[in-house]
């Protein structure tokens, strides 16, 4: 059973936890005077080309300036036809002053500003409306053709010209009409993008609603079966963003949903960079500018007689526990975990099983890689809501 719950902590920073059977699995912060932008379309304004870097400064009016490369600029292609687009300068496409319609595609990092491209994605429930391409995509966890080509024919009934679509995952046996409501709910967001006046550049054309919506509108139909409030602030805004997509999903108000869970406590054990494991060992997670570091350490588990089955057993408890932490702390880049040193082949293949088993929970998409010749994995993880 998965639950939402949605804790104000004050009037401006709430925490969205994703509860599976008593067990928090995901955690998101979001604070209303520092909201992701992450998805919101703006009409920006050029300010300097990079020749050099091939890449552009656009003011969208947030507080930092934003980027682009080229190659976010040219158009968006097939990759699964391996088609390739001719490239051309950073200077045939844009100059200082143009006005640009462009999609923030990644939040703010460290010293860069927000990454953004003129690839317009509007999702909704069940479908992704893509202006100006014209390739329909099946999203991979659809494996029955037949269901594939059904839903593909009914895309294409409905998408406007020059567009293109990404069906999602849950569309999968969803109805024509479904389909076709949440197609032109998407078609009537373009619509309003395009008609915006440019009597005031830059500004923002489209607001995705933040971390809070996102969440909704991705577990919605992966059987979330109720959203817990801790107070009726967001009452409202929970039973809109319903509203909008067609969910019909339990609400309730519980002023002791922190005890109820014992949340308190789950939630004060993400903010420590050591993590306990049942057997005695445990895990460190330190986070750099370049990448995330985790290491193992048998502390203070004795173990077995033979030192490789002691040295295997930790390090399968802990990629267990790593791939947990990965979702429920949205850790995303590249990770580097140092395993204790195993000697046998089969005893590093079980761990990346393990690591491979458990991410699968995960609804992030996950890469893990075979141990390097220092006996590190590597891993990488696109973030789901978090701001870096």
């Amino acid at each position: 059973m998965k639950e939402l719950i949605i804790i104000s902590k004050d009037e401006n920073r709430k925490i969205i936890a994703l509860v599976e059977d008593g067990e928090l699995v995901e955690k998101y912060e979001e604070d209303e005077t520092n909201k992701s932008i992450e998805g919101n379309i703006y009409i920006g304004k050029v300010q300097n080309v990079l020749k050099g870097l091939q890449s552009a400064f656009v003011n969208i009016g947030e507080k930092r300036t934003a980027f682009i490369h080229a190659k976010d600029i040219l158009p968006k292609i097939d990759i699964t036809k391996c088609e390739e687009v001719e490239p051309k300068d950073i200077t045939e496409l844009v100059k200082p002053g143009d006005p640009i319609v462009v999609e923030v595609k990644r939040e703010s990092m460290d010293k860069k500003g927000p990454r953004l491209s003129t690839h317009i994605n509007l999702s909704n429930r069940f479908t992704v409306l893509m202006p100006n391409t014209d390739f329909i995509t099946v999203s991979q966890k659809i494996e029955n053709e037949e269901e594939k080509e059904r839903l593909k024919n009914i895309v294409k009934k409905y998408l406007p010209k020059d567009s293109g679509a990404i069906i999602r995952t849950v569309a999968e046996n969803a109805s024509e009409k479904d389909i076709k409501e949440d197609i032109l709910k998407n078609i009537e967001k373009w619509e309003n993008i395009k008609n915006t006046p440019l009597e005031k550049i830059p500004q923002k054309v489209y607001d995705k609603g933040g971390i809070l919506k996102k969440t909704i509108v991705d577990l919605v139909d992966n059987k979330l079966e109720k959203v817990i409030l801790s107070n009726k602030d967001d009452l409202n805004k929970i039973q809109n963003i319903l509203n909008e997509i067609g969910a019909n999903i339990e609400i309730e108000v519980d002023e002791n949903v922190l005890y109820k869970y014992s949340l308190d406590k789950q939630l004060l054990s993400t903010e420590s960079n050591k993590i306990w494991l049942k057997s005695g060992a445990f895990i460190t997670i330190d986070k750099t500018e370049a990448l995330v570091a985790i290491d193992v350490n048998s502390g203070k588990y004795i173990g077995k007689k033979n030192l490789e089955d002691t040295v295997t057993s930790v390090n399968i408890e802990a990629a267990k526990e790593i791939s947990k932490q990965l979702r429920l702390r949205d850790i995303s880049g590249i990770i580097i975990v140092d395993f204790i040193d195993m000697q046998k082949e089969e005893d590093k293949k079980a761990v990346i099983n393990e690591i491979m088993k458990n991410s699968k929970k995960d609804r992030s998409k996950v890469q893990i890689e075979e141990f390097t010749k220092l006996n590190l994995m590597e891993i990488t993880r696109k973030h789901i809501n978090s701001k870096k």
